[in-house]
């Protein structure tokens, strides 16, 4: 590789960053192309990088060749206590010309981070560049998120013997608030053992109670014997904050929950919800549907892919000194 240099991003770095973010867009669109086409143009590319920096919290490198910028790494932190002290490389926050230079980056980058006490680091990183993916494995990331996207169906499955599924009713609210609190439960648990508050059976019946009549979402419950088993729920892309920018397909909804109850997992209840809601996506007209999962839920991670969602950006992860 030729001898680069690198330095601490500045302002004046941000439309070079632009055009590579735009180009390392292009060519994620010919492996993804439900991904917004808009972000090939590298205003509009410079547009989510100038957001990103405009963090207070924003810094990273960038990387010359001569006196050509060949890459860019972008970080900033997020306020939820959820992830530690953090920093986050969102979707626009990184493009390099050869995958090895965001080696040379990180290194660049994250030592002011791990100076500043953050040391829980994530990166967004699209999942077709196995060259890119491979510098941050080396790097000591993991994968610990997908994001994903497939066309809406043509056609309907059969629902599995045994089973209803069929839109929720406002009488289903107290079942369907329970069902919020599993999915937070099962991501407690092995593989995942995730940190994150599960709420309360109090707010989620009072968010159920306020956005039922919402003609937007489209809420559905599987039953086996009368007795509602598992919920799954589908709304716009545009209602998801994790689906943005560069990772938010145009014309698109998001299957944004799907839980079935312990006891009765393995009957396909969770795959006809993840189904109903593909269908009910169709109906609203739109062209795809997005959805996200931790890798290391052994359920969603299995389920999701077998429904056909092909994955577009992977959340890596890294902890320092541990």
């Amino acid at each position: 590789m030729t001898s680069i240099d690198i330095q601490p991003l500045t302002e004046a770095d941000l439309p070079a960053a632009g055009r590579l973010l735009a180009e390392r867009h292009r060519q994620h669109r010919a492996a993804h192309p439900f991904l917004p086409e808009r972000y090939e143009d590298p205003a509009a590319a410079e547009v989510e990088v100038v957001t990103a920096w405009k963090n207070d919290s924003a810094s990273g490198a960038v990387a010359r060749r001569g006196d050509e910028v060949v890459g860019f790494l972008l970080g900033s932190t997020k306020a939820s206590s959820t992830w530690g002290p953090n920093m986050w490389v969102e979707a626009a926050g990184q493009a390099v010309d050869e995958p090895e230079v965001m080696r040379d980056l990180y290194a660049c980058a994250a030592t002011r981070w791990v100076d500043e006490g953050r040391t829980a680091h994530y990166v967004i990183v699209p999942a077709h560049d196995e060259g890119l993916l491979r510098a941050w494995f080396r790097l000591g990331f993991g994968q610990q998120h997908a994001h994903a996207v497939r066309a809406t169906p043509t056609s309907r499955p059969s629902v599995p013997a045994g089973l209803v599924v069929r839109p929720a009713e406002r009488g289903d609210i107290p079942v369907l608030a329970r069902l919020d609190l599993e999915l937070p439960k099962h991501q407690g648990l092995a593989a995942t053992f995730s940190a994150g508050d599960p709420g309360s059976l109090e707010e989620s019946l009072e968010d159920w109670n306020e956005d039922f009549d919402n003609d937007d979402i489209g809420a559905f419950v599987a039953e086996r014997d009368g007795e509602v088993i598992g919920s799954a729920v589908g709304v716009p892309v545009e209602m998801s904050s994790s689906h943005a920018g560069l990772a938010r397909p145009e014309n698109a909804s998001i299957l944004s929950f799907a839980a079935v109850f312990p006891s009765a997992r393995g009957l396909g209840a969770g795959r006809a919800l993840g189904e109903a809601v593909l269908g009910w996506s169709a109906d609203q007209g739109y062209r795809c549907v997005v959805t996200d999962w931790r890798t290391t839920n052994l359920l969603s991670s299995r389920a999701w892919p077998a429904l056909g969602f092909e994955e577009t950006f992977l959340r890596l992860h890294r902890l320092i000194r541990y």
